[in-house]
């Protein structure tokens, strides 16, 4: 099987592309449609906004956020990092990925955590392994590794045995 990407000038959008796109267009960088599933690339500053009007407009109602997760793309791509966004709707029985784009030098996000409460741990999780920064969380700490471990394991540039001295012993 083979990836298929359609930069969004030449599909038809989706009708939750066109909800997004009716009620701000700047909201929609790209659209990604892969595998049968649809991405959005949203500016990070819109990233609230977008995702609050997505629960709650009668076209789209994702009512529930399954999943935030970080991608580290390496460290000679920029923008270096992205946040994705995995919303569902239990009652329409549809699917979308946000998705966010972060450069190294500046990983703050706006939290989601007002929208949807599972965002609290997702958004946890992402700071503690990669690094991303949820402004406005409301507990923002690791929530996997020890408080006083060094990094964020997730990161392509962080060493496979930590940094501290490792022994075979």
């Amino acid at each position: 099987m083979t990836t298929e990407q359609v930069p969004s000038s030449e599909a038809a959008p989706s009708p939750l592309v066109a909800a997004l796109q009716r009620e701000h267009p700047e909201w929609v960088r790209e659209v990604i449609i892969a595998f049968g599933e649809t991405t959005i690339v949203v500016p990070r500053e819109s990233i609230a906004d977008a995702c609050s009007f997505l629960k709650t407009s009668p076209e789209t109602r994702f009512d529930f956020l399954s999943d935030i997760c970080g991608a580290d793309r390496g460290v000679e791509e920029e923008p270096r990092f992205e946040v994705n966004y995995h919303l569902f709707s239990t009652t329409k029985h549809h699917r979308i990925r946000l998705k966010v784009l972060l450069n190294e030098e500046d990983t703050h996000v706006p939290t989601v955590t007002g929208i949807w409460k599972t965002a609290n741990w997702h958004e946890r999780e992402t700071f503690d392994l990669f690094g991303v920064i949820f402004d406005g969380h409301p507990d923002l700490r690791r929530i996997l590794l020890p408080d006083d471990w060094q990094g964020h394991a997730l990161r392509k540039d962080f060493p496979l045995r930590g940094y501290e001295p490792y022994s075979l012993k």
